[in-house]
């Protein structure tokens, strides 16, 4: 597959959907200021209802459509999306490779195998390396073509002891962080009575799925596998099922035999399509190749909409505005003007990563406006 050129994306649920994140414009209009006063003071009321233990916050249907939710592009197309996700297998497998191959093509931005990747700061907390090992290994794997974006530790706290903060403070510093491995998840765990429990096991995975989502990233988890075989693959990840059930996704690496260089990798996660790579190891550079996939990716059915905008309305411009009624005289798509923003709330990350095209709609003094443009520098 041909790498796309690279985007500088907007902060982007985890899942195949890329929409972007909508930004309010002031207007300076009387009645857009009392509009914002009332805004307010309803903010005010949700908030007071929130402390009340028998209120249950619900959206209508039509509020779902009318709004256009933040969501996050893939960070590898069809494997890897923003969320957290454990990465499990058996001990000297092969793990830490495949995380340093990983952590290299998204700091890079280049293909890994087949699939598309887009560029981001990475860390990698090699927490059962030192530096040394991690530099022969780099060498051997890439030798010494580098990336100033992907940073490596060998050394870190625990959850609830200061990884925390130490993980918010690096993504506050390098704020075009896309991934954050830990290798491996007992190095930062917690150490209690019931540190195995259901219940801890999920608030783990909880508490970092949480930070992963509040900063639009991926947290990648290396686990290790349990010796029992299961019906489930994914049942022989160690400890309980907490940590799968909280988590957004899993990879699951297992050698065909103990002694060669095969392998497959199975990937399953919420919102992307179940995977079956076969994997093999160079016995010169230690990556991993992708021999081949059980499934072909599925691909979105094409968006007739979506073209129109980019050919009609978007040729050779870099920002349109109007309103609903002008974008649909503009355009051959038959569709009335009151769906056409709905529309669009549900399309717009497609419509930026098909056609590099934002979209934002907001009510003005004039009405409500939408606006498309293509430089994600533009004042819109």
């Amino acid at each position: 597959m041909e790498n796309k050129k690279e985007k500088t994306a907007p902060n982007v649920s985890v899942g195949a959907d890329t929409e972007q994140p909508i930004q309010k414009i002031a207007e300076n209009s009387i009645s857009e200021y009392e509009k914002n006063i009332k805004s307010f003071e309803e903010m005010q009321r949700e908030m007071q209802l929130s402390l009340d233990p028998s209120y249950l916050k619900a959206v209508s249907m039509n509020e779902l459509f009318d709004t256009q939710y933040q969501s996050k592009p893939p960070l590898i197309d069809g494997l890897l999306y923003p969320g957290t996700y454990i990465f499990a297998g058996s001990p000297k497998l092969g793990k830490s490779f495949l995380m340093a191959q990983l952590a290299y093509h998204v700091s890079t931005g280049t293909p890994l195998w087949k699939y598309t990747t887009r560029k981001g700061t990475v860390l990698y907390l090699a927490l059962e390396d030192d530096y040394r090992r991690l530099q022969e290994r780099l060498y051997r794997m890439f030798g010494t073509e580098s990336a100033d974006n992907l940073f490596f530790s060998v050394s870190a706290s625990q959850l609830g002891k200061g990884l925390d903060e130490q993980l918010a403070r690096f993504v506050a510093e390098h704020t075009d962080t896309k991934l954050i491995i830990i290798d491996t998840l007992q190095k930062v765990r917690e150490v209690g009575g019931d540190n195995y429990s259901y219940a801890n096991d999920y608030q783990i995975m909880a508490r970092l799925k949480s930070f992963a989502d509040a900063h639009g990233l991926c947290i990648l988890l290396v686990h290790h596998t349990r010796k029992q075989t299961a019906d489930d693959k994914f049942d022989m990840i160690s400890g309980t099922s907490g940590l799968l059930g909280a988590a957004d996704g899993a990879f699951l690496l297992q050698k065909e035999k103990r002694t060669g260089n095969a392998a497959t990798l199975e990937v399953s996660g919420r919102d992307q399509q179940d995977q079956k790579l076969y994997l093999i190891r160079n016995t010169e550079t230690l990556l991993w190749e992708l021999q081949r996939a059980e499934t072909e990716l599925w691909k979105e059915p094409p968006e007739p909409l979506l073209d129109e905008i980019d050919e009609l309305v978007m040729k050779d411009k870099t920002f349109w505005e109007g309103s609903a009624t002008e974008l649909v005289l503009l355009i051959k798509v038959e569709i009335q003007p009151h769906v056409i923003t709905r529309k669009l709330n549900v399309l717009s990350g497609r419509l930026y990563a098909e056609h590099d095209i934002y979209y934002k709609s907001n009510r003005t003094h004039d009405g409500r406006k939408i606006r498309f443009w293509k430089d994600d520098t533009e004042t819109a």
